[in-house]
């Protein structure tokens, strides 16, 4: 009895080994994350070589490299102004989209007049960038690579997935808010 008591005791001490983690199926080694990466670089590559050659076929304007990786042409200057719109301000403007090929997505007629709130409401990237470059009473013409307009996403109407855009933006007046005034 002895035997078959200490025979159960080491059965018992060896087999509760504890419980042994389930290994996942599939081991991911973060090369879908890398090829994405490459994947937008070089999307990001080809959109800029348009934009540049667009930018070569223009003789007629001078354009600027905004830091946010958009490129501009003003249509209207105001040079008495030197105040340019600040988070917070209230901004009234008007904006047209048209893709790079100059057709019209949306026209001013159809988006209207817009109060924004600089930086506290929601519009694509390249716009919210935009609208703190023009002084009151400016317009330009911007080029967006398709990352500062709708993206990936598109806007699930009229703009495309990966569609780089032209937008004319107009700051009519510019309400500058008591914090920014400080």
């Amino acid at each position: 009895m002895k035997y078959v008591s200490s025979a159960i005791a080491l059965v018992l001490l060896f087999a509760c080994g504890g419980p042994e983690p389930r290994r996942p199926v599939k081991a991911r080694s973060g090369s879908f994350f890398k090829e994405s990466i490459e994947r937008s670089k070089e999307l990001l590559a080809a959109e800029e070589k348009l934009i540049s050659e667009i930018i070569a076929r223009d003789s007629f304007h001078y354009y600027h490299q905004s830091a946010s990786g958009s490129w501009y042409f003003y249509s209207t200057i105001n040079e008495t102004e030197t105040y340019t719109p600040q988070p917070g301000d209230l901004v009234t403007m008007t904006y047209s989209i048209q893709s790079l090929e100059n057709d019209t997505i949306y026209s001013t007629e159809e988006i209207g007049l817009v109060r924004y709130l600089v930086d506290k409401e929601e519009l694509f990237p390249g716009l919210r960038n935009s609208i703190k470059l023009l002084k009151e009473r400016e317009t330009a013409t911007f080029l967006y690579p398709s990352s500062l307009a709708y993206g990936y996403h598109g806007d699930n109407d009229k703009i495309g997935v990966n569609e780089p855009l032209k937008a004319t933006v107009s700051v009519l007046k510019v309400e500058k808010l008591r914090d920014s005034l400080e």
